[in-house]
């Protein structure tokens, strides 16, 4: 069938939905026996599902926390904030459910407490760098506080106050019983920290895990996989089995998208390999790197038609219209595959830590503070902006945004990706809420031994965002679309630019 045919087969279907003689899972399932391609949220609108990501909720999470608005902690925030009462604070962050979230209980507990205004502008990731990188050569700030990904740290260090040198334990504007020692060490190290200095404050932790759906498991009689082969494997049999109702696999590989370094790299260091060398040059064409990029190639195949039309937001959908067996993808979608009124395959997905991998490079050999592994961490920071006018009191509200209580609610309201502290994940509230359905934090293990085990950290490098948003899936995806055919060739051209862009920063 043709794209156009395949898309006056959606018109058709499409309109019966809007008429109401097409339930909403029928018509899902006849778009999938079609071969009809996901790609836009639309789509899911006309199915009548609401797109990711929204806020999901429950009543443990909707209610004011025991240690972020009551108490000693209350007391604290209204008499520390005196001194600022009616500035304004912004905030530029990415649009992910933690950042939703906080600009809810915001509005609703920290303004009326302190009366410090915070205006939250939630965007695109993309657009959140192009906005960090236009203000931090202004005079004076537009924004104060920055939503830093972990890939950005580096370039962005110098433009950043370190809190902890400027408002260390102990005084007037530390928050009682904040407690640094709870923040995951690893967290700290692998998104705040670039040569000594803290950037930012650990915000939220997406991280790679494996989701699968234990029904096909059960039916075709597979067991998880546990390791690269059985992965690969498992995802080929369901493939064979089940395609187009269901495929393999699926992925974020749109063409010249950050997110398909994301993927990519989940393979290229599961096999051995490395982004960079410790000689500081590219090294993701070596022996292990190409095994890794041919294990990636073969996935591809079991992945529906149009996902290199897809970033994350398309991956989620492809899961939520249960169009995929098995993948690893951002943990922090979990509860949206989990919510009924979001996904058609609630409650038979499983979460699960990532397969192990078969190679693994030491990081004392490769360049820039990168750690290989599977478990790939698009972890943030939230960073004071070093010319922000507003300084104490947007450290004020850090403090509270970052404490253990939000960080519970948000996880709780929001999807999960916010437990950065080791005391989130034992919250009496977290273990109540793992159970199928929507604000589900049953995944929550898997996060958590992802974390401590599997947990692989880009590399820390001024230039790195014109390399990972730019050069690798720019050329990685002239390979996935045919418009190259030579994997060798494709990296050599990837280590070219690399490695003229790095060639300040070598050791």
């Amino acid at each position: 069938m043709t794209r156009a045919d395949r898309m006056r087969a959606l018109a058709a279907l499409a309109g019966r939905r809007s008429r109401g003689s097409l339930p909403r899972r029928r018509f899902l399932r006849d778009c999938a026996r079609l071969g009809i391609g996901f790609s836009t949220t639309a789509l899911l609108s006309m199915a009548g599902l609401r797109p990711y990501p929204r806020l999901i909720g429950t009543a443990a999470a909707q209610t004011a926390g025991d240690a972020g608005v009551q108490g000693g902690a209350q007391d604290w925030l209204r008499e520390v904030a005196r001194p600022f009462r009616g500035r304004k604070i912004r905030m530029v962050t990415e649009a992910t459910p933690p950042s939703l979230v906080l600009q809810r209980l915001a509005r609703a507990e920290f303004t009326p407490a302190t009366g410090i205004e915070v205006e939250i502008e939630p965007l695109p990731l993309e657009r959140v760098l192009q906005r960090i990188a236009l203000d931090v050569p202004n005079q004076v700030a537009r924004y104060d506080l920055y939503y830093l990904d972990q890939s950005w740290i580096a370039r962005f260090a110098e433009d950043t106050i370190d809190p902890r040198a400027r408002w260390p334990e102990g005084s007037e504007l530390a928050m009682p019983g904040y407690d640094w020692d709870d923040f995951q060490p690893s967290l700290m190290q692998g998104i705040s920290m670039y040569r000594g200095k803290l950037v930012g404050v650990p915000f939220d932790i997406p991280i790679f895990i494996m989701f699968y759906r234990q029904d096909i498991f059960d039916e075709l009689g597979l067991d998880a996989p546990s390791d690269m082969t059985s992965y690969l494997s498992a995802i080929e049999t369901i493939q064979a089995a089940k395609a187009p109702l269901v495929y393999g696999t699926t992925g974020e590989c749109k063409a010249g998208h950050y997110s398909l370094n994301c993927e990519w790299t989940a393979w290229l260091w599961s096999h051995g390999g490395s982004i960079f060398a410790a000689d500081g040059t590219f090294s993701g064409g070596d022996e292990d790197g190409l095994r890794g990029l041919e294990y990636f190639l073969r996935l591809r195949r079991s992945m529906p038609p149009d996902v290199e039309d897809w970033t994350w937001d398309g991956q989620t959908q492809s899961l939520l219209l249960g169009l995929a067996a098995v993948t690893l993808t951002w943990a922090e979608i979990f509860p949206a595959v989990d919510d009924p009124s979001q996904s058609l395959v609630a409650g038979r997905m499983t979460p699960a830590v990532p397969p192990k991998p078969a190679k693994l490079r030491p990081p004392a050999d490769c360049g820039y503070g990168e750690i290989p592994n599977i478990g790939h961490q698009g972890g943030s920071a939230l960073s004071l902006a070093r010319k922000s006018e507003n300084p104490d009191a947007a450290w004020i509200f850090l403090q509270w945004a970052t404490s253990a209580d939000v960080q519970a609610r948000a996880s709780l309201l929001g999807g999960g990706a916010s437990p950065t502290r080791r005391s989130v994940f034992d919250d009496p509230r977290i273990l109540q809420a793992a159970s199928v359905g929507a604000g589900t934090t049953r995944h929550f293990a898997a996060v958590r031994k992802t974390i401590e085990t599997r947990m692989g950290s880009e590399p820390d490098l001024p230039v790195w965002p014109d390399i990972s948003n730019g050069v690798i899936p720019r050329e990685l995806g002239r390979l996935l679309l045919a418009e190259r055919k030579d994997p060798e060739a494709t990296m050599a051209r990837i280590k070219a630019e690399a490695d003229a862009l790095t060639m300040p920063y070598r050791p």
